[in-house]
């Protein structure tokens, strides 16, 4: 029995509907108010739980230090990233790009050496590629800055590539800390940086302002696709590995279109769900779902047979 299951399937439907919550929240605010109210929002949902859990924050320094690397690849850096790049391109878009998280995983595995480069794994990497450029429309125009977001969010899969694979090696093996107690001092570490980062850019943390739609937009993305997403990632991640947790990323295009298309309004030209097409497939073929056959121009054993045949003829 898969027990990861549940928390994974839930996990895909939250995180498929956070670029819903963005898109509405960049209406309004600033990127960076966006990712910083984010993560306030999603560590205060953890801290919380590890009171009610009785449990306490770490108190290795080594791994307060694993938390600040982590956050930057897997939180300060890609959720600003998506959130400016929503500003430029809808909500499934972004959701597409998330996609390419495996791809960029094994890009980055493959660099380290950590990966062996088989032709599956080659080709897919090449498919992936030709996917992007799919879903960017490269022999079309792109106006309004669609092309800046779209490599915004292509560059926030990155990080969670890189990010992924970095959690994996330092964090979620741990077996001495619950998952609650790793995510919550991730996202704390992630909500510092963010108010700093924010605060030196010049640009206020809070807009009390906003219309009540962006906040509880902002209580969605935080509480939901941040705290609880967060949560659920480390279970998953812990009882299946990264490999298999980085697989949740298929799904959220299908529960992002439901909502960006159907509540937003947005609309998709036909090379953005065929250039996502491609991506998958070429996901399947990196991790070995799809099988390139291997064709050999002569038979191991062709020459004897040959050799056989010509003697039958001569009797």
């Amino acid at each position: 029995m898969r027990r990861w299951l549940p928390a994974y399937l839930a996990l895909a439907v939250i995180w498929g509907n956070s670029f819903f919550f963005i898109k509405i929240a960049v209406g309004e605010l600033h990127p960076l108010q966006v990712s910083f109210n984010r993560m306030v929002i999603g560590a205060a949902t953890l801290l919380a739980a590890v009171l009610i859990g009785r449990k306490a924050l770490p108190r290795d320094p080594r791994l307060w230090g694993h938390f600040q690397i982590a956050s930057i690849v897997l939180t300060t850096l890609p959720f600003t990233l998506f959130a400016w790049g929503e500003q430029y391109v809808s909500s499934v878009v972004a959701a597409i790009w998330n996609a390419t998280t495996p791809l960029c995983t094994l890009a980055f595995t493959l660099m380290l050496r950590a990966e062996k480069p088989t032709a599956s794994r080659m080709a897919g990497l090449g498919l992936g590629f030709a996917g992007v450029m799919v879903v960017l429309g490269v022999w079309q125009p792109m106006a309004g800055g669609q092309l800046g977001g779209s490599l915004a969010c292509f560059a926030a899969a990155l990080c969670y590539g890189v990010g992924g694979a970095y959690m994996g090696r330092f964090i979620t093996g741990r077996r001495t800390e619950a998952p609650v107690v790793l995510a919550a001092g991730q996202l704390l570490s992630g909500a510092v940086q963010l108010g700093v980062i924010t605060l030196v850019a010049g640009v206020p943390l809070v807009d009390t302002t906003v219309s009540a739609e962006v906040w509880w937009s902002m209580l969605g993305l935080g509480g939901f696709g941040t705290g609880i997403a967060y949560l659920l990632l480390y279970r998953v991640q812990a009882q299946a590995g990264v490999t298999t947790t980085s697989t949740v990323t298929y799904l959220l295009p299908v529960f992002a279109a439901a909502s960006g298309v159907v509540v937003l309004g947005e609309a998709l030209t036909w090379n953005q769900p065929a250039g996502a097409a491609i991506i998958l497939v070429a996901i399947a073929l990196t991790q070995g779902a799809i099988r390139l056959r291997r064709r050999s121009a002569v038979p191991p054993d062709g020459p004897a047979r040959d050799r056989a045949a010509a003697n039958s003829s001569d009797v």
